[in-house]
Parts: C-alpha cells; sequence; structure tokens
C-alpha cells in the first residue's frame, strides 16, 4: 500500500511531530530515556549559551553564501536537494575529497565546495536551466573528486542526476526557473513552504510505513527551509512566522550526538547489528528491497526498514523532549532547528569522542 499524506489538511511539520511519537512509542529497539533527556537538555543548553550558539553561525562557514541575497536561496536549493547520503566505508586518503581555497573537505561539505567550485569555472549549478538538463558528463566534471586514480567518486551520482533533473524541469516550467518565486508565494510560512517543497518535487516526500501507519520524516524540504531562515537570520525572504514549528532533521550523525548526550538509547541487539555494519558495510546498497523485521546483511539498514525509521522517529521526538524540558525548566524557548545544528557541529567537532558510537549506514536521497 502506497504511502499517502495528500489529502491531509495538517501542517507538515505538526505531522512529522505526531509521526515521530507514533514511532518512538510504538518501537522495538530504540528508546527515548527520560533522564537522559533531561541529562542532555541541561547540557545542551549550557553548551549553547556558553559557545553563543546562534542563526550567525551558519554565514560563518567559509562555504556557505556570505550575502542574504536571491541567488543565496538558489543556491541553498540546489544544495539541499543533493544534501544526502555521504557517509563513507574507506580509509581517510580513499575518500571523496573536494578542494577549495586550500582547504580539503569531505563529507557533506564536498558538495557546497564543488558547487562553488563549478560557479566559479563558469558552470552555474545554482541556476535551474543548466542542472534541469545536465548531462553525466558535466555532473562527472562539477562533481570530480581531488584524486580520481586514488579516491572513490561521490556516491549515488545517477540518483543526484535525476534529483537535479526533476526539481530543475519544475522550476523551469512553474517558477521562471527560480525557487526564490517559489518562497516568495508562500508569504513567509515555513509550513506552506516545507508543504510546497513536498508537493511539487517528489525527491523530498520523506515518507514511510511504520506498524502499518503512514509517517513522514521530511528531513530535506525542513532542513531546506531552515537554511534559508538561518542565512537570513529571520529577515527578509528568510522570515519565518512560523519556524519554531519546524523539526529535528533525521539523519544519521545526530541520532549519533544524541545517543553521546544520553538522550537516545538502543536494544543490544540494534547496537550490536550497528558495531558489527561499520565493519561489514555493503558499498553497492542503492537499491534494496526493504524487509520490515528480518535481519538484514550486516553493512547497511535498506530505506524504510524498521531500524531505520525507528531510529530516525525517536531522533525527531529526542529533541522535542529536549526543546519542551528545556522550556519547561528555564523558560528558554530555544528551536528545534539550532539544536539540531549544534549537535550536527558537535558531531563534526567531537568525531574522536563519539568513535564508538555507530551510525546507521543507509543509502537513500532522503538524508
Amino acid at each position: 500500500m502506497p504511502v499517502s499524506f495528500e489529502t491531509t489538511t495538517t501542517e507538515p511539520s505538526v505531522r512529522v511531530l505526531e509521526s515521530a511519537q507514533y514511532i518512538s512509542e510504538h518501537s522495538n529497539d530504540v528508546f527515548v530515556p527520560k533522564e537522559g533527556v533531561v541529562q542532555a537538555a541541561q547540557q545542551i543548553l549550557e553548551r549553547m549559551k556558553s559557545s553563543g550558539y546562534s542563526t550567525a553561525e551558519w554565514k560563518k562557514h567559509p562555504l556557505n553564501p556570505s550575502i542574504a541575497d536571491q541567488s543565496a536561496i538558489e543556491w541553498i536549493f540546489v544544495v539541499d536537494s543533493l544534501n544526502f547520503s555521504f557517509w563513507t566505508s574507506q580509509p581517510h586518503k580513499h575518500q571523496y575529497a573536494v578542494s577549495l581555497d586550500g582547504t580539503t573537505y569531505r563529507g557533506y561539505w564536498t558538495l557546497c565546495a564543488a558547487i562553488n567550485r563549478a560557479i566559479r569555472s563558469g558552470v552555474d549549478m545554482a541556476d535551474a536551466r543548466v542542472y534541469g538538463n545536465i548531462s553525466e558528463e558535466l555532473m562527472q566534471m562539477v562533481f570530480r573528486t581531488d584524486d580520481p586514480q586514488s579516491q572513490e567518486q561521490m556516491p549515488m551520482m545517477e540518483h543526484r542526476i535525476r534529483v537535479l533533473h526533476e526539481v530543475g524541469r519544475v522550476l523551469v516550467d512553474k517558477y521562471n526557473g527560480r525557487f526564490s518565486n517559489l518562497v516568495r508565494g508562500c508569504e513567509g510560512s515555513a509550513q506552506k513552504l516545507v508543504e510546497t517543497v513536498v508537493k511539487e518535487f517528489p525527491c523530498f516526500r520523506d515518507e514511510h510505513r511504520f506498524d502499518g501507519r503512514p509517517v513522514c520524516l521530511y528531513k530535506r524540504a525542513q532542513i531546506l527551509v531552515a537554511d534559508i531562515w538561518a542565512c537570513f537570520e529571520g529577515r527578509g525572504l528568510g522570515r519565518f512566522d512560523d519556524i519554531d514549528k519546524v523539526t529535528m532533521f533525521a539523519d544519521y550523525r545526530v541520532p549519533q550526538a544524541l545517543y553521546h548526550f544520553g538522550a537516545l538509547r538502543y536494544s543490544s541487539r540494534l547496537l550490536e547489528f550497528l558495531r558489527r555494519s561499520e565493519a561489514a558495510v555493503i558499498a553497492a546498497a542503492d537499491e534494496q528491497e526493504v524487509a520490515d523485521d528480518v535481519p538484514v546483511v550486516p553493512g547497511l539498514l535498506p530505506s524504510g526498514h524498521r531500524w531505520e525509521v525507528e531510529i530516525r522517529g525517536n531522533s525527531i521526538w529526542a529533541v522535542e523532549c529536549i526543546r519542551q524540558h528545556i522550556f519547561k525548566t528555564t523558560g528558554v524557548l530555544v528551536s528545534a532547528i539550532l539544536i539540531d545544528f549544534y549537535m550536527w557541529d558537535y558531531s563534526k567537532l567531537h568525531a574522536d569522542a563519539m568513535k564508538n558510537i555507530p551510525i546507521h549506514l543507509t543509502r537513500s536521497i532522503f538524508y
């Protein structure tokens, strides 16, 4: 039975929270311990305060747009259209890497570096008319690794080409080639923007079935809105009066940080599976039939597998519980976006401290 939310009138972020709560209440192998939430809320708030963490952090990264204008929105859209599946099982020297301005990037930042490199060379990868018809040859050139002889290529390249064709052609056909036109039409509503993105672009429909019920997680659609908000620091085209309704963005890195802070726990069988998986990853796993409770080969969880949905759904619910606890005990209203941004940055800065906490490995266009 296909997953469908087309007839619902509930706001998308409300659907995500309801899905997350349902998943958490019916999970067998992933849990949100109350004592862990309390501990995590205290630590996260203290660390965010001491570091002065805010939306201003977004533009401090050298690869992100430094000026909040229409071109920044187009850049953010193409980046978040391709913002998925950067994990690797390769040793450091063989990992996909992109160097720009004397810095070598890996993981998510390779995407930003490659797009910036292409734009500088005259290939405007922020223009829907360019990427909407991009060829495989040009795609390979734009996203080339530093050393093709010894380094892997960007994963899921065929999927990325299809995504660019899909979103680019919709923008050209319906929005005069500019995502900023779509943003303007949403009149300052984050919820309307998420809903429109999910409706217009199928590759953003992060929807699944769990215990026979449709659930939605909408990672890329929501982070797209959050990135625009952060870039504009809540002003101009980045002003969304309902931004606080946007939830955490369920990927594979933030759950690791939540586990580190004690706000997420796994059953012994799942933890053992994840630990064995990191040593036995199956690289060519783009297409696998989803099996619900049937154990899968150590190495990956197919997109939509019960364990994968439990990890992602409980991560969203854990952040919501942290957010609610902070407000209840301090009166401080912290958005799920800032908590997510902070924990993602934290996981990158403290990778060594969390290296013994396994991440789940899934090849998916949703994150």
